[in-house]
């Protein structure tokens, strides 16, 4: 199998191997924080400075860990940068903390991080690690920012805060429920579904 390049090692996280659309994972904190763009987008970038920070300690032991202790040894890894994103939201923006709750703390256990980890950090060098974190980061980032963008304005009428829609605008209450989040995904991944199929075809 033909070795991927560098731009095509980044870019893979973003449309043809994204975690969210394509391969379905973090479906937990996705459904779950993405009723504003604030929230979505702080979980985004957290989760980006988590898999950017263990990916890069991760390829770098990579021949000294055991494989043994290899899962232990990423959750540890995972956590103490999960710890610092953690204490920063809290610390310099707490309502996005308090309202993104125990998700923050959850991303240890995340199968988007520890998967990128067993996956690709630990059998590949620190600058294609990198590369690939950084592209499954910011597709993970942007899926959230797209859902949750739609289901604010439709679910509130404001987009990050701000009141954009008409006076008249009527608030689709199921936006900022549960079924909102799932029909909202469902037509998300089914238009990337019919864009790859015209793709290939």
């Amino acid at each position: 199998m033909k070795e991927k390049t560098a731009i095509q090692e980044f870019v893979k996280g973003i449309w043809d191997e994204n975690p969210i659309l394509v391969q379905l994972l973090g479906l937990c904190p996705t459904l779950a924080v993405t009723t504003a763009a604030e929230n979505g987008l702080a979980m985004g970038m957290a989760a980006t400075f988590v898999l950017l920070c263990s990916s890069f300690l991760v390829s770098m032991f990579r021949k000294v860990i055991p494989g043994q202790v290899r899962i232990a040894a990423y959750i540890v890894i995972i956590a103490t940068f999960v710890t610092i994103a953690d204490r920063f939201l809290a610390a310099f923006v707490p309502d996005i903390s308090k309202s993104l709750g125990p998700f923050i703390p959850l991303i240890i256990v995340n199968c988007i991080i520890l998967g990128r980890q067993e996956a690709f950090a630990s059998k590949n060098g620190i600058g294609r690690s990198l590369l690939d974190a950084l592209g499954m980061g910011l597709g993970f980032t942007l899926v959230l920012l797209v859902l949750s963008s739609i289901r604010e304005i439709l679910g509130s009428g404001t987009w990050f805060g701000m009141n954009i829609m008409w006076e008249s605008f009527a608030e689709w209450g199921v936006m900022s429920q549960a079924p909102g989040a799932f029909i909202t995904l469902g037509c998300l991944i089914a238009g990337a579904n019919w864009i790859n199929a015209r793709r290939k075809a």
